[in-house]
């Protein structure tokens, strides 16, 4: 393992971590198995919230069709109308919100209230008191009936169960995101590797059945299938799975070689040591599994809020019922039922089931149009709370790909002369290198001869015919000078004559460091994890500013450092764009992926920045805190109008006023509730990025 070194190390130590049994990447969980927030699969949820709304919008039709359009119901049977949406609401509350009553009778059961106990117990008191005001309504007092007879609430029982199943479907989406991930990792190796026979023949067999010390041949263009060490010749291994860093490395016999790399030229035969799931790909696919398996659900205020209301409401209600049927002179116990459900009523979490997701909702459509996509609401919240940054330097801060920095000719070449007669020989190559000099002739508009004769050989350069010349292009000698401090030198002689260097380096992006203060401004320390060389991360470090880094760094390793910093209390952030990058993004408190990067990449992280420009993670830090600082400010509302109106619902005006509030007005303080929290989400759509 190659050494890192520490120039912000946090203090020694892990956090301590549970991990869940990963689940195979395919299976599906049986019906009744809670995946995600003590519900079923999203799959089996899914049937259920098209019936809900398929059910529930006539109900709304119903319910307000005379708000909308007087008389709209005139000359129908009296009591059609209530009969239809106590048709209707039945199998939406009964069989659509069948997990959530499942999840109210176990908090119920282990007095461990949450969100799903409010939210139920405030719809069963609205969908059973409208079925008594339906059976009974001769029994119920004279001011409690309005103009169509008693009211009902029938659609806030409809319209909450639906509202809420569509938001846990939407988050469960975004917490399904594991499979994809492992099985874009796991697709690296090859399902079937060439194995020499004792003889020296080849015979194709599956990756399964190689064992330790079996010879392997490696043709161009293929990934390496397990774990091992170079035999026989020389190669260039494309390592930016594990590394990161885009230009292949030079292996000799005696080199030890990963599963998962890929092989871009020439042919070479390798022994296999580490195989199956001892292999450094088996064990990124499983630091991947666990730390995504391990993710704790989204830190609900909601569900906070929620254990201590919920009693109090539930406790608020038994005792309205108890005082009116205890002291109240006529009609007691009826008074009391119908005090105790307004209580019920107004204390309804409609608001609060709609406070986070439409400020989410319109949150994430802000971002999106920012450049910035949300696949994760809970790590859009965690983005805002957070405190450092560990971000990834290959195509994060830097263009991820190398570009020819300093030209410098011998005596008899000009610039322009030794980059046409390297461009030239490199032509035909398809090395990073080689395309990155091509780029740098094209860039100045030279002409660039044609060449013949090519050959190219690994770990040793090309050497092609130009203008009748021979021109080797070739890794320079570690003597060769410093004619840049962190580039890699690449010579040319041209008929066994030095001819020059080119200096070859990862840049800079042009938009990374006013990216870098903003962020800093914003209070959070940015420190680069890199698995490059030391100087090349010093050089990097210095130029951009940053508030430390960690060089040589293994995927494993990037993963380890997330926790260490979490264990110090840190709310840590990763940005990367690699594959080696993957764990590191899925252990995060919130991982943000380079829309320029791997699949993978994309897959582990909650937030992906379009462009890959670092400037949209500033505008994604700000997006985060404007919208949790909207949610909060929802949840305040959605609780202000139910807390005022808890004491009127409850008749504690009564005795001094005469006052009482009937469950219709109790309905439309609820409602007006949801409209002052969803006007105010909306104020997120002209937020400035």
């Amino acid at each position: 393992m190659k050494h890192s070194s520490s120039h912000a190390s946090p203090p020694a130590g892990h956090g301590h971590h549970h991990h869940a049994a990963p689940r195979d990447a395919g299976q599906v969980p049986a019906p009744d198995e809670p995946v995600y927030m003590g519900l079923p699969h999203e799959r089996y949820l899914r049937p259920k919230l098209y019936v809900a709304i398929a059910l529930t919008l006539p109900v709304l039709a119903l319910a307000m069709g005379e708000m909308l359009r007087p008389h709209a119901f005139h000359g129908w049977p009296a009591g059609l109308n209530g009969w239809l949406q106590l048709l209707l609401t039945t199998p939406v509350f009964f069989w659509s919100g069948a997990p959530f009553l499942r999840r109210w009778w176990k908090s119920i059961r282990n007095r461990n209230p949450n969100m799903f106990t409010l939210t139920v117990t405030g719809t069963g008191a609205a969908y059973f008191y409208s079925v008594a005001a339906m059976l009974f309504r001769p029994a119920f007092p004279a001011d409690y009936q309005g103009h169509g007879g008693v009211p009902l609430y029938f659609e806030a029982a409809a319209f909450i169960t639906t509202v809420v199943l569509l938001g846990q479907i939407l988050e469960q989406r975004a917490h399904a995101r594991t499979d994809a991930a492992i099985h874009a990792l796991m697709d690296l190796a090859p399902k079937v590797a060439h194995r020499l026979r004792a003889d020296g023949t080849e015979e194709d067999v599956p990756v399964d059945s190689i064992q330790p010390g079996d010879r392997l041949r490696v043709r161009p263009g293929e990934n390496l299938p397990v774990d091992g060490t170079l035999e026989t010749g020389a190669a260039e291994i494309d390592e930016s799975m594990l590394t990161g860093e885009p230009l292949p490395v030079a292996k000799s016999a005696g080199d030890k070689l990963s599963a998962g790399t890929l092989n871009p030229t020439g042919s070479f035969v390798f022994r296999a040591e580490r195989v199956g799931a001892d292999t450094l790909l088996a064990q990124i696919v499983r630091l991947v599994q666990q730390a995504t398996e391990s993710e704790a659900p989204i830190a609900r205020l909601a569900d906070r809020v929620s254990a201590w209301f919920t009693p109090a409401v539930l406790a608020l209600a038994a005792v309205t019922f108890l005082m009116w049927g205890l002291f109240a002179p006529a009609q007691c116990w009826l008074y009391g039922l119908l005090n105790a459900v307004a209580v019920l009523i107004i204390a309804c979490p409609c608001a609060l089931g709609l406070a986070t997701p439409v400020s989410l909702v319109t949150g994430i459509g802000r971002g999106a149009q920012a450049g910035v996509l949300v696949k994760d609401a809970a790590a859009l919240e965690r983005l805002a709370g957070a405190t450092t940054l560990l971000i990834d330097k290959t195509g994060t801060l830097t263009e991820g790909r190398p570009r020819v920095v300093a030209v410098q000719p011998a005596a008899g070449f000009s610039e322009d002369e030794l980059l046409a007669l390297a461009a030239a020989a490199e032509s035909p190559s398809e090395h990073p290198l080689a395309r990155a000099i091509v780029a740098a002739a094209q860039a100045r508009s030279l002409t660039v001869p044609t060449a013949t004769a090519f050959a190219a050989e690994p770990g040793a350069g090309v050497r092609a015919t130009v203008n009748g010349r021979t021109v080797a292009v070739g890794r320079a000698p570690a003597n060769a000078g410093a004619l840049h401090p962190t580039a890699t030198l690449v010579s040319v002689t041209v008929d066994g004559r030095a001819a020059g260097l080119l200096a070859l380096a990862d840049t800079v992006k042009a938009t990374t460091p006013a990216a870098i203060r903003d962020l800093q401004q914003r209070g959070l320390r940015v420190v680069m994890v890199t698995g490059d060389r030391e100087a090349t991360a010093q050089a990097v470090a210095t130029e951009l500013r940053l508030d430390g880094f960690h060089a040589g760094v293994t995927p494993a390793r990037k993963q380890e450092l997330v926790r260490e910093y979490q264990a110090r209390g840190e709310r840590v952030v990763f940005t990367g764009d690699g594959l080696n990058d993957a764990p590191a993004l899925a252990a995060a408190d919130a991982g943000i992926a380079m829309g320029t990067g791997t699949d993978v990449a994309m897959h582990s992280a909650g937030l992906v920045l379009v462009k890959g420009d670092l400037a949209a993670l500033a505008r994604a830090v700000h997006l985060s805190r404007a919208v949790l600082r909207n949610i909060r400010q929802n949840l305040f509302w959605a609780f202000a109008y139910n807390v005022a109106g808890l004491p009127l619902a409850a008749g504690a005006l009564f005795p001094f006023t005469g006052w009482l509030l009937s469950p219709m007005f109790a309905g439309a303080a609820m409602s007006l509730s949801s409209i002052s929290v969803v006007t105010n989400a909306l104020r997120l759509r002209r937020l400035r990025l």
